[in-house]
Order: C-alpha cells, then structure tokens, then sequence
C-alpha cells in the first residue's frame, strides 16, 4: 500500500529526520538513503522498517544537520595535518620530485577540517535516529491503514458480486441435465431416428453419465468456504496480502473447472462475470499488506 510518514528528533544541537514513501509490490522491499557519517546505521533502520513492513516498497532517508551555533562549527584537525605534511614531503624525496606541500592541499585533504557532525560517532546518533524513524513509521502506518480501509471495502464488493454470480450457477446447476436431455432428443429426431421414447434405457443413461460428469456442487460448495474465509482474513489483525494471493489462487482454479464441466451456456455468462471480478480482486488484493 502507499503511503508517507515523517518523523524529526533534535539531540545535543543536531536535528534528526526521517521521511519514508511506500509504493505498492507483491514482496516487501526496503531502500535505506542516509548521509555518510550515518551509513554504519543502515542495517538497524532496515531491520526496525521491516518489522512494521511486511509488503510493499519501503524508501527510507535519513537526513542530519545542525541547528543554532554548531551550524556552522567546523574543527580543524591539526595533527592530522602534520602527518599528511609528512608523508607528502617524504614521498616528494622518494620520487625525488622538487615539490613543497602547501596549506590549500593539506585543508583539501580528508578529514583536516571536520564538521560538528563528523566528530560524533553513528551509535551516538541512533536513539535520535530511532526515535525520528518511529515516529515516521507511526505516521506511514497510519495513512496506509486509511488506504487498507478502503481496500477491504472493494475487495468486500467484488467478493460479493462473485457471490451473486455463484448463486446464479447454483440455481441453474439443476436444469443443465434436463437441458442437455432435451437438447439429445432434438438432435436425435434432426437426425431422423424414430422410436425412442422419453424413457430409453440409452437415453436416460447418456444423460446420467452427463449429469454425473457435469457435475459441480463440490465445486460451488468449496467456492462458498472461500467467500466465508475471506470474511475471517478480513477481520484479522495481522498481513492478509500473501494469504489473500493463495485465496484467488483457489478461487480461480474452483471458477475454471466449473466452466469445464458445467458444459452449459446460462453457466458459462455466469463465469465470465466471475473470472472478470476475479481479476479485479486478485489486482486489488496485490496492494494488501
């Protein structure tokens, strides 16, 4: 499911926020942005995400700056300097190179001049960072719970106008024998064969073998106990969407061998209508965490 959430935390002059974005996708996928002197916190942001998470695309930055004065500290690292001054000049000797290292190559070196950020270590930043990413992870759950809302009202809705459909089938599963037994008498007579009565003894057993071999009731009942099942996932408090997979999983395969064995026009419509919602919910239903 979609969604946004944002969560800021301020800690010994520094300001913490994160931001994070979900996108629909049938497996749970995190992506973690963060500054560098707080890329040694990533795998505990990935594992706090996954936790709350359990489907979608999860984008997760994280962002750090000063606040006040520290804004704009900068420390300069003169023992650092030194040495670098040192392992230049002796390289220059080495290669033998007339070269004199000057106060613009030592400041350009990493880590002479460093920031108030710099200068803190990533553990020391984490319960900041916790507290922001639980706060935007609060807010994400949130709205994606507003649009769970109204997901599980469509998908209420196309399992109910499946329900109508399967109804239908139910009504019209006791005439496909007699239908099919009229339909062979006709086509019997067009052929010009007469003397066989209603009650042929060859009649009768073609429809039975008919009847016994279009018949669907395990079909429209197991049909009945996924409808209930999806009524239970719908009340339940924990992540539905996988589940909710495997259930259009069964559904289809129950409608596919109706529409095999029925052999019926009138219950033929009445699949058509039901693949078509079908598809609709098992669309809908890929966006359910």
């Amino acid at each position: 499911m979609t969604g946004h959430g944002r969560g800021e935390c301020s800690q010994d002059g520094f300001k913490i926020t994160v931001e994070l974005s979900s996108v629909n996708r049938k497996q749970a996928e995190v992506s973690v942005n963060l500054p560098r002197q707080l890329e040694l916190l990533e795998g505990q942001v990935r594992d706090a995400v996954n936790k709350a998470v359990a489907r979608g695309r999860i984008n997760a930055r994280v962002s750090i700056h000063a606040a006040g004065r520290n804004a704009a500290s900068m420390h300069l690292n003169s023992d650092l300097a030194r040495a670098y001054a040192k392992e230049l000049s002796a390289l220059a000797k080495q290669l033998k190179l007339k070269c004199e290292v000057t106060l613009d190559q030592l400041v350009r070196a990493p880590g002479v001049f460093q920031t108030d950020e710099e200068l803190v270590g990533e553990e020391d930043f984490w319960p900041a960072v916790e507290s922001a990413l639980n706060k935007a992870l609060a807010a994400l759950l949130k709205m994606r719970a507003r649009e769970g809302a109204h997901l599980a009202k469509d998908l209420a809705n196309r399992i109910a106008l499946m329900r109508t459909s399967v109804d239908s089938v139910r009504e019209q599963a006791p005439k496909v024998a007699e239908r099919y037994r009229t339909a062979l008498v006709e086509r019997i007579k067009s052929a010009g064969l007469e003397g066989i009565a209603p009650d042929d003894e060859r009649l009768l057993k073609e429809v039975a073998i008919f009847a016994d071999r279009s018949d669907i009731s395990e079909e429209l009942t197991r049909l009945a106990s996924h409808f209930h099942q999806f009524e239970e996932l719908a009340r339940a408090k924990e992540p539905i969407g996988r589940t909710l997979d495997f259930l259009a999983q069964e559904i289809n395969r129950e409608i596919n061998t109706i529409g095999s064995k029925a052999n019926d026009v009138e219950i033929s419509r009445a699949v058509v209508t039901l693949k078509a919602e079908l598809e609709k919910f098992r669309e809908q239903s890929m966006n359910v965490e």
